[in-house]
């Protein structure tokens, strides 16, 4: 199928999260061009490079290049922000956001001058508050500025569970929605394995520990890592969404959006399920959810609006 995309860029490029999601966009092909910015100079450049000189080997022909100058976004289709101060060991996604907000407040600059006709892609945490910061900033329609979080939670909860069954993760289905945070609602009810839901399969307790590291995904990782949190698992999460709109492939799949009046919720955004197309955010799906889980996604909306309210 032909993507529908000629350029992407990256702000962000030179960092672990931009750089590997760079070498799976040009793996996979989904764009001609691949424009990295970062603020070190020559970092991205050198990024694009390293990355370029792989093409021989995963037979891709996207051409990749890098700067510092904000120019090297002009005219892009899809720019994906992940530039930002990442966490330490024993900080929240929430830590962050002062710091982050500074640099997001630039880069949406950068984009309404040079690529203003553009999809915008958050990553840059904390997501959900940043995503509906953009929004506003830009002006933009709700379907355009949208946010990753709930592919890679999804993803964590499939890991999860194939810990626990033993099963092939290529047959789990999982959803997960809510804040990127903590307070995320795996939902266990809307999961399956090849269509079979995945309480069949798990105990009471092995489903709590399912719950337990889908939250903490990310920082297990951290915590092992020290020095640097996830970026291969993000970057896939990245790609599966460039991938669906790149080929309008109108996906499900739970991304940071805009609500407007789906789940009684107006002018927030938070992890729901939406398709994901062409066009962007091309609808939000809007659940049947139990007592306790709307509770639940309830609960995760109060830290979206405590941190929309500190911006």
């Amino acid at each position: 199928m032909k993507n529908s995309m000629n350029k992407i860029s990256i702000i962000g490029g030179a960092g672990r999260v931009g750089e590997t999601t760079a070498l799976v966009i040009a793996e996979q092909g989904l764009c001609r061009e691949v424009a990295l910015l970062d603020v070190g100079e020559g970092a991205a450049a050198g990024a694009a490079k390293d990355i370029q000189q792989s093409a021989s080997f995963f037979k891709f022909d996207v051409r990749i290049h890098g700067g510092h100058e904000p120019a090297i976004i002009a005219d892009s289709d899809l720019v994906i922000v992940t530039a930002g101060s990442p966490r330490k060991p024993g900080m929240s996604r929430r830590d962050v956001l002062q710091i982050n907000r500074t640099v997001i407040d630039d880069i949406v600059d950068q984009v309404l001058q040079y690529a203003p006709s553009a999809f915008l892609l958050l990553v840059t945490n904390p997501v959900d508050a940043l995503t509906w910061h953009v929004w506003k900033q830009t002006g933009w329609d709700r379907g355009r500025v949208f946010g990753q979080g709930g592919v890679l939670d999804a993803s964590r909860m499939a890991n999860a569970i194939t810990q626990e069954t033993g099963l092939s993760s290529k047959d789990i289905q999982t959803l997960v929605v809510g804040s990127h945070d903590d307070t995320m609602v795996p939902l266990f009810r809307f999961s399956s394995i090849s269509g079979i839901p995945v309480t069949n399969f798990m105990d009471t307790a092995a489903i709590e520990r399912v719950a337990e590291h889908t939250r903490n995904g990310g920082a297990e990782v951290l915590a092992l890592r020290k020095t640097s949190s996830a970026y291969n698992a993000p970057a896939a999460a990245i790609a599966t969404m460039v991938d669906a709109i790149s080929h309008d492939r109108k996906r499900i799949l739970p991304c940071v959006c805009v609500l407007d009046g789906e789940y009684q919720e107006h002018d927030v955004t938070v992890g729901v399920p939406a398709v994901l197309g062409s066009q962007g955010i091309e609808g939000v799906i809007e659940l049947d959810l139990s007592e306790a889980e709307l509770a639940a996604f309830r609960h995760s909306l109060l830290g979206i609006r405590a941190s929309i309210k500190l911006l």
